[in-house]
């Protein structure tokens, strides 16, 4: 979220482009041993030249045990979360992209060497991030560095509190919900029943729920967005009624998705 916050469209390629390549002077045997020129590189490069480290060792200090034998650098792999989000990778994905794109071993400061990590790792670091308070102490931590980097400036355009920030996440990520899972409850009907769903469908609900809700879809300005949430609750209110109706085939009522369709409205609206 925050490199949307900052950069505003993430990188697209869902992982394909592995052939960048840029000078590494005489030696090459470490990528993270000096700077890239501002005027090219990718994301990755950008924020390792702006940022030299977003993240360090020290803010993890309480996420995992101090005795046995050190495992991954929490740092680093906090760091690979956040290219992940940008690019929109799958956690394979963005193993592979530590094990092969010379961007981001040059962002996390490894050998060129470095065979990586398995996938499964950032699952588990995703839970640890998950439990009490610690993605919101994170996100501090973040805004602070990009604030102490002359990033954002306070008093400036772009808010440097985490907590607008926070709030600002979780307006997004409803809109995101509700579309999606509204999109998901439609697309099972279609397969169960397109003839019952025909006359319930609309050219604005095509428009609307034709393809996968993202953020980058979604109404511009929280006015516009505030509107959408709304015009989705109507839509998922119309689908639900209809589908709980007498007449309408009791398996249609019956299917996960609108099952999850109903959950979802009773918690949201």
């Amino acid at each position: 979220m925050l490199l949307r916050w900052l950069w505003g469209e993430p990188q697209r390629g869902g992982g394909d482009v592995y052939g960048f390549e840029f000078g590494l002077g005489d030696s090459g045997a470490h990528v993270g041993d000096g700077p890239v020129g501002e005027s090219s590189g990718t994301a990755a490069m950008w924020v390792r030249d702006r940022l030299s480290e977003l993240f360090v060792d020290e803010d993890f200090n309480d996420w995992f045990p101090t005795d046995g034998r050190r495992g991954l650098s929490p740092a680093r792999l906090a760091l690979v979360s956040v290219l992940q989000f940008a690019e929109n990778l799958t956690d394979r994905q963005a193993a592979e992209a530590v094990r092969c794109r010379i961007d981001w071993k040059y962002c996390l400061g490894l050998e060129l060497g470095d065979p990586g990590f398995d996938h499964s790792v950032l699952s588990e670091f995703r839970d640890r991030i998950a439990e009490g308070d610690r993605a919101d102490r994170l996100l501090a931590v973040m805004v602070e560095r990009f604030v102490a980097a002359g990033l954002v400036k306070r008093g400036g355009r772009q808010r440097t509190d985490s907590t607008h920030v926070l709030g600002a996440v979780r307006r997004l990520n409803r809109a995101e919900l509700v579309g999606e899972t509204l999109r998901a409850a439609l697309e099972a009907l279609a397969r169960a029943d397109d003839e019952w769903l025909a006359p319930l469908t609309t050219p604005e609900w095509a428009e609307r729920y034709g393809r996968s809700v993202r953020y980058d879809r979604l109404p511009k300005g929280a006015v516009k967005l505030a509107a959408y949430v709304e015009q989705v609750g109507a839509d998922g209110m119309t689908l639900l009624t209809a589908v709980h109706a007498p007449d309408a085939p009791p398996r249609l009522r019956a299917l996960d998705q609108v099952q999850v369709l109903r959950r979802v409205w009773v918690q949201q609206y």
